[in-house]
């Protein structure tokens, strides 16, 4: 058998608000909980397991590869919400996207301040 990713697991502040957050943005069904998880279900069989932090959240950077249409309701969430986003992971374009790779890309951030990503291609084209 391949190997395939199943879940990671996304420390948050509230796991609720982070989860359905997710969910919403991305225009995914709300998450349910399994045990002390909210689970965001991915497209392809994988998940993000939201559980609540006992301590400091470190941030963390999780990419979605979406198509082009997926790509314009995100942006469009997004930007509905007053959110800032970024052409690049190190924030110095704000309000722009990028076409590395001859797709589209943005980044913007959860309120746990974890990098999230959308692009159009998969990375490296």
């Amino acid at each position: 058998m391949a190997v395939h990713l199943n879940h990671t697991i996304v420390a948050a502040k509230d796991r609720d608000a982070t989860a359905a957050f997710l969910a919403d943005v991305l225009g995914l069904e709300p998450p349910p909980v399994y045990g002390p998880f909210r689970v965001v279900r991915l497209g392809n069989d994988v998940s993000l397991d939201v559980v609540e932090a006992g301590g400091p959240v470190h941030p963390q950077h999780y990419a979605f590869l979406v198509g082009e249409e997926e790509f314009d309701l995100i942006k469009a969430r997004i930007e509905e919400r007053g959110l800032t986003y970024w052409a690049d992971p190190h924030h110095r374009r704000p309000g722009e996207i990028n076409t590395n790779d001859g797709g589209r890309g943005l980044y913007w951030e959860d309120p746990n301040g974890h990098n999230l990503e959308i692009i159009t291609v998969p990375y490296g084209g």
